[in-house]
């Protein structure tokens, strides 16, 4: 059973992971053993983070990408592969968000979010998953979904419904591509404290969020790690299609 989400030999591809979210993964995923590939667009920060990885004893290699650009996704994902080997996990984490009330968001604005959030997670699905066939060996896809998929909220309507469309891009790449020993499944985190998020919970309307969660307390980083050792994992091999909601409960109770 400790062996159970042991990911010696295998090499992951996190994207976003120059803050956040991704660059907990990457730190994860490496510490079980992984060889890690970072990718994004600041690429200062995922120079700082291999640093990291490699005082470790771990092994990284850092990429710059930008998901929404089909050469820049290809590019990256070849440049990881020929120094670590072939991807077996991906971790298909960018993502952005506008907040502004839906009558006052611009098509300028959904097209910013959707193409990061929901067009960038099909082009690295795609272009990972035509490797993972290709090279006969099979692997695992992460996508970085959102309860805003399933239930909503206001002044986020991009993010939403991008969200709500990685989720059914998880179900749908799933169905496809099993034959080829390829799982697809997504995290939905709710509400995680960040650097950016923080100082909100602090406020008399992020104290109500937080009434609202039936743990009645915000997630740390750290509570999306058994999520994504479990379909980074041998632990989760029979299952694809699957969307976890890591949320303290947020989607059980009222809106």
């Amino acid at each position: 059973m400790q062996q159970l989400h042991d990911l010696t030999d295998k090499v992951a591809l996190v994207t976003g992971a120059s803050s956040g979210l991704g660059r907990r993964f990457a730190r994860v995923l490496a510490q079980q053993g992984a060889a890690v590939g970072i990718a994004a667009r600041r690429t200062d920060a995922l120079d700082a983070l291999v640093n990291e990885i490699t005082a470790l004893g771990g092994k990284a290699f850092a990429a710059k990408l930008d998901v929404c650009d089909e050469r820049s996704v290809k590019d990256a994902i070849a440049a990881i592969e020929n120094a670590l080997g072939s991807i077996d996990i991906l971790v298909n984490n960018s993502g952005t968000s506008i907040t502004k009330p839906a009558l006052e968001q611009t098509s300028a604005d959904w097209d910013a979010v959707i193409n990061v959030n929901l067009r960038g997670v099909f082009l690295m699905a795609n272009e990972v998953a035509r490797r993972m066939r290709d090279a006969g060996s099979g692997g695992t896809i992460i996508n970085i979904a959102s309860i805003l998929g399933e239930r909503q909220t206001g002044f986020v309507l991009p993010y939403a419904v991008s969200k709500a469309g990685v989720i059914q891009l998880t179900k749908s790449l799933a169905l496809e591509v099993a034959r080829y020993n390829i799982r697809v499944n997504a995290i939905a985190p709710g509400y995680i404290a960040t650097e950016i998020n923080s100082e909100f919970f602090t406020t008399d309307a992020g104290a109500a969020m937080i009434k609202r969660i039936p743990q009645r307390r915000i997630g740390a980083d750290s509570d999306l790690d058994g999520a994504l050792l479990l379909l980074a994992s041998n632990a989760s091999q029979f299952m694809t299609g699957s969307v976890i909601a890591v949320d303290g409960g947020h989607l059980v109770s009222a809106l």
